[in-house]
Order: structure tokens, then sequence, then C-alpha cells
């Protein structure tokens, strides 16, 4: 678990950290990979040139995950931070050690809410294209997120209203007027909560009891909450993981051992250089991700595997806009367990495919979801300060 420190002399609150996804010219960027050990960008991500043009120091930068698509940084080539035998996140950690109030993170697979539920801190994966991805290592485009992690929803807020706004480098930014919305503003808490019981089926009983803890929370502070369950929602998962594999593959196509990156010193030929520079540095995760992205993408596989995903991802999207025609939010896990443990990573290598049936729902419709008080929120597009309101009541914030 690496922090690369790099400012130390700015006042704490004026003080961020960014993950290794998100480009900087003056340290390194790896994205947990071997493949990038090392690479120094040319220039900063623009959310780096936002933060600093509002009077921010980037402090240092935080491990993640091979290209961020694991539970929570236990991929990286850097090693799994572990204590007690329990995976930390790096992004995490350096907030709970007062390093940094917040760590701008790049969300690809739902690491970063998955890391603030199990930490008891706070995260806004705003809605897609709010937030400029110029300057990201890109992973699977048409899902991943520049988010915040803090300590409090107020240095949340504080951040993505630094960070919303159009970007004319960005070819998925949405418009000045539309990312405007998400800024801060006066906003009131949700009235209506759905929570989608069949998504808190499998959680233990350490979830189970934050979750009771949630709906307890609000109802006190005049919240309706409404019990249901939507089958539809549901199949976002399996969605997500051919989407986000399939695109995986591509973006990933262009490390190739010659332009830059990890080259193998064992090859004869072309075919070998490539070959053998994607086995050597890639790590297991990706590789069965790659594998099953190109799979999906086959002749023999597009239209009746990548074409019927697109297709599920319309019904989740019409699926939560019937929700949200009658309630103000939707309150579900982040995650089934308050933490992994090594063993189980090594049990289930492919368990992170497997958790990110909680945070599937937001990666695939663009949805923001905030994570506070170890549960998630998600709301209608542009919601992310009645969201902000909501998660104050989780965290009990002001109290």
């Amino acid at each position: 678990m690496n922090f690369y420190t790099a400012k130390a002399d700015t006042a704490a609150e004026r003080r961020v950290a960014v993950d290794d996804m998100i480009l900087t010219k003056t340290m390194p960027t790896a994205a947990g990979s071997r493949m990038l050990d090392g690479y120094m960008s040319l220039f900063d991500a623009e959310v780096i040139t936002r933060l600093e043009n509002a009077g921010y120091a980037i402090a240092g930068k935080t491990d993640v995950g091979e290209f961020a698509i694991d539970l929570v940084g236990e991929t990286s080539y850097h090693g799994a931070g572990t204590e007690n035998g329990t995976l930390l996140s790096a992004s995490a950690e350096a907030i709970k050690s007062g390093d940094v109030p917040a760590v701008v993170c790049f969300d690809v697979n739902g690491s970063v809410c998955r890391a603030a539920a199990q930490n008891g801190l706070v995260s806004v994966k705003p809605t897609y294209g709010t937030v400029s991805r110029y300057g990201t290592i890109p992973a699977a485009c048409s899902g991943e997120t520049v988010s915040v992690m803090a300590d409090s929803t107020a240095k949340c807020r504080e951040i993505l209203d630094v960070l919303a706004g159009h970007d004319d480098k960005d070819g998925t930014s949405l418009s000045e007027e539309q990312c405007a919305l998400v800024k801060t503003a006066a906003a009131k808490p949700a009235a209506k909560v759905a929570v989608l019981t069949n998504f808190c089926e499998a959680v233990d009983d350490a979830v189970s009891a934050k979750l009771d803890a949630a709906k307890a929370a609000l109802t006190a502070q005049g919240v309706e909450i409404c019990e249901i369950a939507d089958e539809k929602i549901a199949a976002a998962r399996a969605a997500w993981n051919i989407l986000m594999c399939s695109e995986l593959c591509n973006n990933v196509s262009r490390y190739d051992g010659v332009k830059y990156g990890y080259r193998t010193q064992n090859f004869t030929n072309i075919d070998e250089l490539y070959t053998n520079s994607r086995t050597e540095a890639f790590g297991e995760l990706l590789k069965t991700a790659i594998l099953f992205g190109s799979d999906n993408l086959s002749t023999e596989n597009y239209m009746k595997v990548y074409d019927k995903a697109l297709r599920i991802r319309r019904v989740v999207c019409e699926a939560f806009e019937e929700l949200f025609k009658a309630y103000d939010a939707v309150l579900l896990p982040a995650c089934s367990r308050l933490a992994y443990t090594e063993a189980e990573t090594k049990a289930d290598k492919y368990l992170a495919f497997e958790e990110n049936q909680y945070t599937a729902p937001a990666s695939i419709t663009g949805l923001p979801a905030v994570t506070a008080g170890s549960v998630q929120l998600i709301g209608s597009m542009f919601s992310e300060n009645m969201l902000f309101e909501t998660a104050k009541l989780l965290a009990k914030e002001g109290e």
C-alpha cells in the first residue's frame, strides 16, 4: 500500500490526495499495474488542474488495485495492504490516519464505495459526465467516474463543487448548465426512500445491522421507508461485468511493450514481445477480465452477449426511472461484509465480480451514489445535493 507524499507544508484542510488512476506530471501513475510501474505523465488530469486552481495542494497519491477493478486494492503490483489478514484500502487509510481529509478517486468497479462503507467514511460517485475524465487511465469508459472519498459529507460536497463542470477535452462531458446542477446548492433530504430487499438477503450480520440503523435513522427524521424488490435492477451485475470487461479489453490493448510501459526481456520476434510483455506485466484478475471481454466481443458472442448487456443497461435505467416517480432515493448495501480478508480473496479470486452486484446499478446507469453510515444511497441524475442531505442523517453529522 503506497502513499506518495508531495506537498506537506499546506494547511491540512486544503490538502487532498488522488489515487493512482489519475495522471500527475510530478508523481508516477501506475494504475496499480506492473505494466505502468514508474510511468510519468507529461500532463496533469483535468481534476488536478481544477483542484490546484481552487487552492488545494495535492498531498500525494494512493495505491489502487490493478486498473481499479478489484475489491479494495488487493491486486496492486505493489502488494495488498493488510492488517491482521484484513485488506486495507490505501485511500481510506490515508483519510483515517489524518494525512488528508479527502481523496479524489477513480471508481471503475465500486472499490471506492466499498472502501468508504467498510471504513465508516463518506463517498460520492457523481452523475456520469459531470466531472471530467480527461487525464485518467481508461478502463471501463461507459461507467467509470471520478469520485470523492472523505471524512464527512461536507468535505465530499466541497471537493465535488470544485471538480464538477464541463470540459471540452472529455467527449462524455455534459454541458456546463447540467454540471452546475450537482454543485453546492440548497436541498432537502429525501422524503421517501425505497429499500431494495433483494439486495439485502446475502449480507452478513454486520451489514444487516448497518442497514437497520440506517432505516431507523431516516425514520426518526420523518423519512418514509418502503421495502420493495426489483429483479430488473438486480440484473445490473451480470450486464456490468460483460460491459466492463469488454471495454477493459479494448482499453488495455494499447499496452504492448513497444511504445511505453513494461517490456519483456524474453523475446525473439514481435509476437513474443507482445505476448510475453503482457503475460509478465498483467495480474491474474486483469488477464481473466481481458479474456472474458475478448470472448464477449467475438463474432460469435457479440450480439447474444455484448449487445444483450447493452439492452439490459437500458432496462435497468428504465427500472430506476419508474422507481424515482414514487421515491426520492434508493437505499441498498455497498457490500456484503464490512471487511475482506486475504483468505477470502485467495479462496475466491473473482470475488470482486460478485461483490459488485451492489455497486453495478450505479455504474451501469451513471446515476449518482453517496455512501454514508456504511450503506449506499442512489438518486436520479443531478440529485447529489439531496443525497448529501440524506446522507447527513445517516452519518449523524451535526448532532
